[in-house]
């Protein structure tokens, strides 16, 4: 009898800690939360100034520069995606991050296209932008195949779930 109240015990303590540890890891990720929001607004509203300050440059640098600050943005709202996905079924989801990886390749991509086009008549400097270029785009396209194998994957699962039984 005695072996028994010290096991239920020790269980006790065993749900009193997990249920400790959950709201902790549930506060950091709301605090995580709370920042990636905060930081998309904030990279927003820097957005619009950039938009505001160069409205007398040339056309190719407002865009290159809007494009390269919302692709920021994507960054962060696709982060946002992870962790409420994260506090929701209470496991880590490796897509969003795969999705986060492609958005900082294309974002970097855009970037070293652009200067690339200003290397033209410096031969290493520029086949080296190129290099960077396709293997940045390989990167994106690896990244996009582990996106569709993890969508087959549990695709797969699901309809293995989801079907009766046999028997």
């Amino acid at each position: 009898m005695a072996q028994r109240e010290e096991t239920d015990g020790e269980q006790e303590r065993e749900r009193f800690a997990d249920r400790a540890l959950r709201i902790v890891e549930d506060g950091v990720y709301w605090s995580i939360a709370a920042l990636l929001l905060t930081g998309s607004v904030v990279l927003i509203i820097a957005q619009v100034n950039v938009l505001l300050h160069l409205r007398d440059s040339p056309a190719t640098q407002v865009m290159l520069e809007m494009l390269d600050g919302l692709l920021l943005v994507f960054i962060f709202v696709e982060l946002l995606y992870a962790v409420r996905t994260s506090l929701r079924s209470r496991e880590l989801v490796a897509e969003p991050f795969l999705i986060v990886g492609i958005l900082a390749c294309i974002k970097e991509i855009v970037v070293v296209s652009v200067d690339a086009a200003n290397l033209l008549d410096k031969g290493p400097e520029f086949a080296r932008a190129i290099v960077q270029v396709g293997v940045l785009g390989a990167l994106v396209l690896v990244l996009a195949i582990a996106i569709f194998v993890l969508r087959l994957h549990r695709a797969g699962a699901d309809h293995i779930r989801d079907r009766p039984d046999e028997s």
